[in-house]
């Protein structure tokens, strides 16, 4: 039995990917490990409690967490770059040099020079999972040092993994425009067929607009669609947020509201099995990506095709990658300019007067998620390169 061990700095509730393609290798009867280290407070309260995933750096805000930050700190420049990007590194490191697979696969920037350290170490073969355009991240400054940082772990180990996945068909040729001879395959952000959820024709006196994401915060596109809400001023029209936030954030974007009749709800993080069911409770689902830095601009979030499977109408900014994929896939949604407030909220406006063509929009994302957006269909493909490399 081939032996795997998936490396990522983020717990499995933040990283769906790794998630599947876990469960994946099991399905196909490889023996499967996932190394991971913890971030944020409420991931850590959600439990995947499994023998095969390993926690190194600590739970969040115990001792030895503290202690992981301190050391991560104090060690830059004693210690590689490659073993203090992140807090849990080093840990991350020394776990994955020591396991003794046949394919080492990383998710997140962090993961990917010890991904294939490890392998190299062990005359094993490696794989990266990149979700996104790494360089461009947070910032598209060329001087900014998570630019300068990345670029150097991405110039020095991208070319040394026998398999590349991204992301979005734009991250792929992003990355294949700086690296022309690496192997780089589209996985996208796509849900298993069993959360498919019916779509539903909701409330006739009401319509529900549904953005989530791991935090709640500004300049995400939000203050956009509370803006016309405003213009609407209609208060059977709500706008509901998941995601982790606090008493500030919220009285932020209550602020924003020129009138009582607007009403917005927020709810804490859920466990991602439970987002698709939750979603199919309201309309139109909001990807509101800001199209900067560049990353932004060429990436697919799981929100789309969350959406999707949950039965929900698409409301979209203009970004480069939204924007090819509703002209790729009419009939789910629409795109909006950036910034155009007035449009914005005539297509929310659409949507409310026109419950027929709302429904019809709803079950339009369902019968493409079922068809051609799914994990069954996508998984393949994943599989079909892990074989090959792995026989190699």
């Amino acid at each position: 039995m081939k032996r795997v061990l998936i490396i990522t700095p983020f717990p499995l509730a933040q990283n769906p990917r790794a998630y599947k393609e876990y469960n994946l290798l099991k399905e196909n009867n490889f023996n499967v490990k996932v190394v991971y280290a913890e971030r944020d407070k409420w991931a850590s309260s959600i439990s995947l409690n499994n023998d095969d995933f390993i926690l190194v750096g600590g739970k969040f805000g115990s001792y030895f967490y503290q202690f992981t930050r301190i050391f991560s700190k104090i060690s830059k420049p004693f210690l590689p770059l490659e073993l203090t990007y992140n807090r849990a590194s080093f840990f991350l490191f020394v776990y994955a040099y020591f396991y003794k697979a046949d394919l080492y696969i990383g998710h997140n920037l962090a993961a990917l020079p010890i991904t294939v350290l490890a392998a190299e170490r062990n005359k094993a073969k490696s794989g990266f999972d990149a979700e996104d355009f790494h360089r461009n991240e947070t910032s598209d400054s060329t001087n900014d040092s998570s630019y300068i940082i990345a670029k150097k772990i991405e110039d020095k180990y991208l070319s040394r993994c026998s398999y590349n996945v991204v992301a979005s068909p734009l991250i792929k040729q992003a990355y294949q425009k700086l690296y022309p001879s690496i192997n780089t395959v589209v996985i996208n952000n796509v849900f298993e067929k069993r959360y498919l959820q019916g779509a539903k024709n909701g409330q006739n006196d009401v319509l529900k607009l549904f953005w989530f994401s791991q935090t709640i915060g500004e300049k995400r596109g939000i203050e956009e669609v509370i803006e016309a809400l405003n213009l609407l001023n209609n208060k059977k029209i709500e706008l509901h947020l998941l995601g982790k936030s606090n008493k500030q954030i919220e009285d932020y974007f209550l602020g924003l509201k020129s009138t009582d009749h607007i009403n917005i709800y927020f709810y804490s993080p859920i466990s991602p099995d439970q987002i698709f069911s939750f979603a199919s409770n309201f309309d139109i689902g909001l990807a509101l990506e800001v199209g900067k830095p560049f990353n932004r601009d060429i990436c697919l979030t799981n929100k789309i095709f969350s959406y999707l499977t949950s039965g929900l109408a698409i409301v979209a900014s203009d970004t480069k990658a939204q924007t090819k994929f509703l002209a790729d896939n009419y009939g789910v949604g629409f795109i909006y300019p950036t910034g155009d407030i007035e449009k914005l909220a005539e297509l929310i406006n659409n949507f409310f007067v026109d419950r027929s063509f709302l429904y019809h929009t709803k079950a339009q994302s369902i019968s493409l998620a079922k068809a051609t957006f799914n994990w069954e269909k996508e998984s393949k493909l994943l599989m079909g390169l892990i074989n090959e490399i792995i026989k190699s």
